[in-house]
């Protein structure tokens, strides 16, 4: 009887743990991919709108689109004003006050590297010379990566204007992608470089 018991306990928790990892895995994918698609809706739709010059992305709204090419024509994300967690589980999010697309300094973004589906899952993947593109309003900014660090979440200084040196005026246009490493696990994160190498109308580039 005890051993019976036990089993159906085993059991029993199996089961709870696999509904976990399911909604973990599939469940939380399924909410980030709704507000993808509805942020990706507004987002057009304030592009396609009169221009606004002080106009100023609001927290947890839609700030761009990435894509990166290595990933797949399919690969694209709007990338969220702020890192929050509520913003974070919307998609790829900014960090407020580094950068913004184009501009002299590190436009830096974060993303899930497993749940909330898991928009930066393959950074790994990516190599030195492999192209970011962002897309904005009226241009897109294509950025070349040009290195990759593995660091402790304690090491911000990644994310300076000119990263590893809080202290430098930048005079470049950079991008910083953090996720975290290894995957499962906040105990580090990877951190992906990249400097622009060009710009050109967003009407002109494949982005829609």
């Amino acid at each position: 009887m005890v051993i019976r018991g036990l089993g159906e306990l085993c059991i029993t928790a199996g089961l709870i743990l696999m509904l976990f990892v399911t909604y973990e895995l599939w469940g939380t994918g399924q909410y980030t991919r709704a507000q993808q698609d509805r942020l990706g809706r507004e987002l057009l739709d304030t592009w396609k709108a009169p221009k606004v010059t002080t106009e100023k992305v609001r927290l947890g709204r839609g700030l761009a689109m990435i894509r990166i090419p290595r990933f797949g024509d399919g690969y694209h994300y709007v990338i969220i004003e702020g890192v929050d967690p509520a913003d974070l589980r919307k998609g790829p999010g900014h960090y407020p006050g580094s950068a913004m697309p184009g501009e002299i300094g590190n436009f830096v973004v974060s993303g899930h590297r497993t749940t909330y589906s898991a928009p930066f899952n393959r950074l790994g993947e990516l190599r030195a010379g492999d192209k970011i593109l962002i897309d904005t309003r009226d241009r897109q900014f294509t950025y070349r990566v040009t290195g990759r660090e593995i660091v402790k979440p304690s090491a911000v200084e990644v994310t300076a204007p000119v990263p590893g040196h809080p202290k430098k005026r930048p005079t470049e246009k950079r991008i910083t992608l953090t996720t975290c490493h290894p995957k499962y696990s906040a105990a580090e994160r990877m951190i992906i470089f990249g400097t622009m190498v060009s710009e050109l109308p967003r009407a002109a580039s494949t982005g829609k």
